[in-house]
């Protein structure tokens, strides 16, 4: 029967639909703009009930909402009902007004149609895409957060194994390293216990010079070596000048603390008292009561000057020279003369002449040049032993002195090892870095910005991660407050499809309507 054939419409061809049917006019948009406007007027005026609040919440008012707002109001308002069955109450008259111009041509019908495609087509995708883009962004920021720890992690690593390189903790920069190159001179002693070892080394290098060039090119070759061999590590002045000094003046280290104070410092500067109190106790040289220093029984004349006791003239010429002027004009310090005191050779040892042979930048490389001629020299030697053919067969070597004729490969092996491990030594990583910081203020400057620029960059990864980790937080707080809002209007629209299938089945005898692609597909 036709009666139970049902009538098929798609959501997005349901206006077009209803108007080719002539169900509503084409200009029904001019008469809905008139409905608008009187359902904004009759909302302002509104009793407190729970069906009419629930009923504009989530949703557009249509010509449905205003059918169920009127059978409330029928609840609400009774009591306004006249004799005749018609209600006095202004709200029941503005709604049912509002319901007869929306039955007027049945705009109604194309109001909800139009609802239902917008709804359909716009709504709910648009809030989908925005849940994804939250997720999406949620994924971006797990990936950005993990990046900044690893960053983080990354440079923090870096930080500290390079202050376990310097062995220093790393929180006052600056003061730790001025205190870990106080272990420079022990370990140079060791290096230069171990430079003893060498020896033979030297003395097999020695001979073999001698043999190939001859006697003269003997003396030249690793000098500095030798001598630390023989005397150990010594002041660069007594190497220059063959003699001890008798004083040595340290230039202090030259680090710059003034934009890192070491709270642990404070207080070990040394008091001198009131500024007015001019007291200065030198122990047993004078009263610690009297503003001056006691120099003994030193006593002045009438005229204010020394008195150096009763020796004459006569007393001065048996004197031994007596006769000879002396010149109290001449400066011993310009004029280069080592003043010898008491017995003990020796001057005063300023500046680099005051470094040892292994803190003094200059001898220092010479000595690692020394090391590195020795081992080009060994390993060489170490290849032509272990050749086919030495070059220097035992027939060649006849004349040549027992230090060359008796070396094996063992032996060269061996001396091999002791001179890697003493270059090894000085030029270890963490004494470069010493060295580096005692003899250069740049340098120092240049690791501590390193290090803190270190810190920095940890400190920026750490402050990245916390805001990727609020802005996570805020796209989810967000992706879950859309979800209800989308199922909200996900149910409305349902609702709304099952009474326009409704609406449109009664102008139809009852015929079964479905709206195909509606909310089937959200």
């Amino acid at each position: 029967m036709e009666q139970n054939i049902p009538i098929d419409i798609h959501t997005n061809k349901l206006l077009d639909w209803l108007i080719s049917r002539r169900h509503v006019n084409r200009d029904w948009q001019t008469q809905v703009l008139v409905i608008r406007e009187k359902i904004n007027n009759a909302i302002q005026d509104m009793p407190v009930h729970e069906g009419i609040a629930k009923l504009l919440s989530g949703s557009y008012i249509n010509y449905f909402h205003c059918k169920k707002i009127i059978d409330i109001l029928k609840e609400t308002e009774a009591s306004s009902k006249n004799f005749f069955g018609s209600y006095g109450s202004q709200r029941m008259k503005d709604w049912q007004e509002i319901v007869k111009l929306y039955e007027k041509d049945n705009v109604y019908l194309a109001e909800v149609a139009q609802m239902l495609i917008r709804n359909v087509n716009y709504e709910v995708p648009s809030i989908k895409k925005q849940i994804a883009k939250c997720k999406q962004l949620q994924v971006e920021c797990d990936k950005k957060e993990k990046g900044y720890l690893k960053t983080k992690s990354l440079v923090l690593g870096e930080f500290q194994t390079m202050c376990k390189q310097l062995g220093i903790p790393g929180q006052k920069i600056k003061h730790e390293l001025a205190e870990r190159v106080k272990e420079l001179p022990e370990i140079y002693t060791k290096v230069a216990d171990n430079a003893k070892l060498l020896s033979p080394a030297v003395e097999f290098y020695s001979a073999f010079v001698k043999f190939v060039l001859g006697e003269e090119h003997t003396g030249g070759s690793v000098s500095l070596l030798k001598y630390i061999i023989d005397h150990g590590n010594t002041t660069t002045y007594e190497w220059m000048y063959g003699e001890p000094p008798l004083t040595i003046e340290e230039t202090p280290l030259d680090i710059d603390f003034s934009d890192e104070i070491d709270d642990s410092k404070i207080g070990d500067t040394i008091d001198f008292g009131d500024d007015n109190t001019a007291e200065i106790d030198f122990g047993n040289l004078g009263d610690a009561n009297a503003n001056e220093i006691d120099f003994g029984d030193v006593t002045l004349d009438e005229s204010g000057d020394i008195d150096w006791g009763n020796i004459n003239n006569a007393e001065l010429a048996e004197l031994p020279d007596a006769n000879l002027e002396i010149d109290f004009n001449i400066s011993l310090e310009e004029s280069g003369i080592v003043v010898e005191s008491t017995g003990v050779d020796g001057g005063v040892a300023k500046g680099t002449e005051a470094l040892t042979l292994l803190d003094n930048p200059k001898t220092r490389n010479t000595f690692i040049d020394d090391l590195m001629e020795l081992q080009a020299f060994l390993k060489v030697r170490l290849f032509e032993m272990q050749g086919a053919s030495d070059l220097l067969s035992l027939s060649q070597l006849q004349d040549a002195s027992p230090i060359l004729q008796l070396q094996t490969t063992q032996s060269v092996l061996t001396m091999l090892d002791h001179v890697q491990i003493t270059l090894g030594q000085i030029t270890d990583s963490r004494t470069q870095h010493l060295h580096n910081i005692k003899h250069s203020p740049r340098y120092v400057d240049h690791l501590v910005d390193g290090l803190k620029q270190k810190l920095a960059v940890a400190k920026r990864m750490e402050a990245a991660q916390e805001v990727v980790k609020e802005r996570r937080h805020a796209v989810g707080e967000e992706a879950a407050s859309l979800q209800p809002k989308m199922q909200l209007i996900i149910d409305k629209t349902k609702e709304l499809q099952s009474e326009i299938e409704e609406d449109i089945s009664k102008k139809y005898k009852n015929r079964p309507v479905n709206i195909m692609g509606g909310v089937n597909i959200l």
